[in-house]
Parts: structure tokens; sequence; C-alpha cells
């Protein structure tokens, strides 16, 4: 049976959790920092399939007392409660045998990570700006719902408003990139400019890549490697943000990657943050290689290398906000871009468990 094979697959798991159960508990292993965060990211990702797979376990269970009550008892207040039992236990089965299905297949191995997230105004001039701000302050909201944390890394604000291109990382503890990561693309926006005096409609767009941001032990940097200049911050800051050479710039020479933070007014952390980009952008030349080669298999993720995927439209005449890649329509916008984009994101999220449960059958 299909259910008895599902089984063996998450109970024959278990001698691998009990193992790292017991490595994590170890003297050794605590004092090895790098082993012990590789053995308890494999934990986390175990716990929720063991979970599962013993729910699941217990409800067969459950269901084959049910069964032999049915079958065995003369008690026709017993056989009821079976009857009841059974009718309540053999609806759930189907959802709990996906669930577990989808938990064994090996998920990103970034979707735990905190996320790095670039917004630039792409065509569109100064509405482009305006429109990326638009989206910052979208994904703002969207944190804030969520209890996540944001901190702007760069920023270079458009003349009549909003963003040339802002930089930000997103940090929570419920696996921030696996969330974020289905907004990488190109973003259109069709409106009346605020810088429109004709009342013409305009098409403008600005363009969204999301990393997965790269822990301490991800990415060995060489410092011999990295050219660090320090400069004036200008911007926003407040009294003599731009009087101290506080603003960090990292030029890493093997890759020719450069990055800069001016956004606190110590020098200090600037270049944490910084130092915090660079490995990302580092990491993602890596993480590249694996989005190319699951974008071409799946409509819900676009590679951020490819910057001229439209995935979504914002329509303000209309009130309508469309999701390109699974034809997903809202039509109250304003909630939308007020950082109501869960729906959305559930959607695409369905949609891609459904593509990576048809890969793991071809497999």
């Amino acid at each position: 049976m299909a259910e008895n094979t599902l089984l063996e697959k998450v109970l024959s798991l278990q001698d691998k959790f009990k193992s790292l159960q017991d490595q994590l508990a170890s003297p050794e292993v605590m004092s090895d920092m790098k082993k012990y965060v590789q053995l308890n990211k494999d934990y986390k990702e175990l716990e929720p399939i063991i979970k599962a797979g013993l729910e699941y376990s217990r409800m067969l269970d459950e269901l084959q007392s049910a069964k032999d009550i049915l079958i065995n008892e003369k008690d026709e207040d017993l056989r009821e409660m079976a009857r009841e039992e059974i009718n309540e236990i053999e609806p759930k089965l189907p959802d709990m045998e996906q669930n577990i299905k989808l938990l064994l297949i090996p998920a990103d191995p970034d979707d735990a990570k905190n996320a790095m997230v670039e917004i630039r105004g792409g065509t569109g001039g100064d509405e482009a700006a305006i429109f990326a701000g638009d989206l910052f302050r979208m994904y703002t909201k969207y944190a804030e719902g969520r209890g996540w944390k944001i901190e702007i890394t760069d920023q270079a604000p458009g003349t009549a408003g909003g963003y040339k291109q802002v930089v930000f990382k997103v940090s929570g503890s419920d696996g921030v990139y696996g969330i974020m990561k289905y907004e990488s693309g190109v973003h259109r926006v069709q409106r009346v400019p605020q810088t429109e005096t004709q009342g013409r409609i305009q098409t403008s767009a600005a363009s969204v890549a999301v990393f997965p941001e790269a822990g301490e032990f991800d990415v060995e940097l060489n410092p011999a490697d990295i050219r660090k200049d320090l400069f004036c911050a200008s911007g926003p800051g407040g009294q003599g943000v731009n009087t101290t050479y506080s603003a960090v710039r990292l030029t890493h020479i093997p890759s020719g990657i450069v990055v800069q933070c001016q956004e606190e007014r110590s020098q200090l952390k600037n270049l944490d943050r910084a130092m915090e980009e660079l490995r990302t952008r580092l990491y993602n030349m890596e993480h590249q290689k694996y989005l190319d080669g699951i974008a071409a298999k799946r409509k819900t993720m676009v590679s951020t290398g490819d910057r001229s995927a439209k995935i979504r439209t914002y329509n303000y005449p209309q009130g309508r906000v469309t999701d390109h890649r699974i034809n997903w329509s809202m039509y109250n916008l304003p909630v939308f871009m007020d950082g109501a984009i869960q729906e959305c994101i559930d959607q695409l999220t369905i949609a891609e468990n459904a593509e990576r449960l048809k890969e793991a059958g071809e497999e």
C-alpha cells in the first residue's frame, strides 16, 4: 500500500533524527560552532517530517482500531462511535499524505535564510523611482505584519521621490527568503504619474532582486581580496551625517563586486553591513546557478539574473494587480499596496509545490 511506503520513508529517517539530537547535545559539537550550525540546520529540516510522520502513524493506528471494533464488536453504541471515528479520520488522510510527500522533497536549502532585497527603478524615469518607493513601502508594511525587521543598507533617492535604487535586509525567524523569493522579477505599473499634467496613463517598471543572506560560514572571505574605501555619507541621517568618513565602500577584487553602506553613523556598523551584503552577493553567484536550473522547470521562480521577466502588473485605473506566472488577479490594489500580499504568495507557493511534486514523480 502507498501509505505504508510513505510511512516507511518517514520512519527510516528517525535514526538519523535521533543521531542529530545526540550530536547536538555533545560538548565537542557545541564547541565547534560551524559544525553545530550545520547539524542544527539538518535537525530543523528533519523535525517537521518526523512530527508529521508520527501524527500520520497515530491516525492510521486509530483508524485500524476503529475498523477492528466495527468488525468484531456486537455493542451498537461502540460500533456507532467507531463509524464516527472512521468518518472523521479518513477525509484527513489524503491531505496528510500530500503534506508528507512535500516534506520529503528536499527544500531549497536557502529557504530558511534571511533575505537581501534590491529594488531598482527601471523604465519610466521619475515615475519608475516613485513606483520603486511604493514597492519598498509595500514590503515594509508586509514585513511589519509578519514581525520581520527591515534594515536599509544602501539607497539612492529619486529626484521626484521614491528610489532609483534601495537595498535592504529582511530578517525574521520564519524562513524569510523562502517567502520573499517569489518577488524576484520585473514589477510593472500602469497609472497616471504624479509628474503627468495631461492625465495620461503611463507604463513604468521597477525590478526586484531577492537573494538569500549568506551566513558567516557560507562564504570564506580573504581580507587581501577586499579593498576598503571610506567616504562622507550623504542623504538622510541628521546633523553631521556628511561631515565624517563613516560611509564604507568595499570592492571584492577577484569578482569586481562593489557594495557600500552609509546608513549608520558608525563606520564599524556600516562596515559590518557592507560585509554582510558582500558575502550575500558572492554567495548568490553560486546560488544563481541553482536558480537558473529550477527557473526553467518552475513558472513560479524567475531567475534573479533575468531582469526582463515581467512577473506582476499593478493597474491603478482598474484597481487590479495581476501575477502573470499563475494568472492570479486581485481587484483591491490599494490594500495590496498596503502590504496585503500574502494571498498572492500563498497561491505561488501552492503552484510551486504542485510543480515540485510533479518533478519528484518524474525522477
